[in-house]
């Protein structure tokens, strides 16, 4: 698998003309961040990130086709880093190293906790400009849905859920003991993962959903498989996304 994760990984791109965000120069994610308006009085905020290798513009694509009109759905692109599961060639993106793809496999810890905290900057500034975090749901695909997880169970915000495409619990052994500050231990998880899945295998995302019911409130951790699904997305898992942004996020 390693020696074609380069090409493998590589999310579709899909580019669009949605409106950047121009005004958020001190959040550095936040600069060039494809945005897709809301398009009535904005009351709730969706940041969704994108895997390795893609950008947010084929993400911003998907949430526009299930936005709900009173949502601003935020997709910021992740920097440029080097991977050293692929011999330090610079991929377009990726919001920490990868080091393998195992459950037991070294980690970036200190990459993983720089990541989480630029996103916990843009909760934190869509709070400052008048959006409640509990107005917030955070989500991502693969390692931006990694990345999502780990974010909420370590942040003291509070949000409406959080969801999870195709991904894990980065730094599970240090948990639930990296929660015990967490505002997120009662919001609800829609944890989502394609049955043939040869990148992160449906058996990953099985035992991340079985680590978070430990974390927080089980009842609130919902985990649905896709079957010959692979390391991507369908219409029927956009269906679940769009439901659980609607139930959580509901008009005000």
């Amino acid at each position: 698998m390693y020696p074609v994760l380069a090409s493998a990984w590589l999310e579709k791109k899909r580019h669009s003309s949605h409106c950047m965000c121009g005004n958020n120069m001190s959040v550095p994610l936040l600069s060039e961040a494809v945005t897709v308006p809301a398009t009535e009085k904005e009351t709730a905020v969706v940041i969704f990130l994108h895997g390795l290798g893609d950008t947010g513009h084929g993400w911003a694509d998907a949430m526009t086709s299930i936005r709900l009109p009173y949502i601003k759905y935020i997709c910021p692109h992740a920097p440029r880093i080097p991977v050293t599961l692929n011999m330090k060639i610079k991929i377009h993106s990726i919001w920490f190293d990868l080091i393998g793809l195992s459950p037991e496999s070294p980690e970036d810890e200190a990459g993983i906790k720089r990541a989480a905290e630029n996103i916990k900057a843009i909760i934190d500034l869509e709070v400052k400009n008048g959006i409640p975090s509990s107005r917030i749901i955070l989500g991502g695909f693969s390692q931006g849905g990694a990345l999502s997880l780990y974010t909420a169970l370590t942040s003291q915000q509070q949000l409406a859920g959080v969801v999870g495409l195709s991904c894990w619990l980065p730094l599970h052994k240090t948990f639930p003991q990296a929660a015990s500050g967490s505002g997120n231990k009662d919001t609800p998880i829609l944890q989502c993962h394609g049955e043939m899945d040869p990148m992160i295998p449906v058996q990953f995302g099985a035992m991340t959903a079985e680590k978070l019911k430990t974390i927080m409130s089980p009842q609130n951790v919902t985990f649905r498989t896709y079957p010959g699904l692979m390391h991507s997305s369908c219409p029927q898992e956009m269906s679940a996304v769009k439901e659980f942004i609607e139930k959580q996020l509901p008009r005000v």
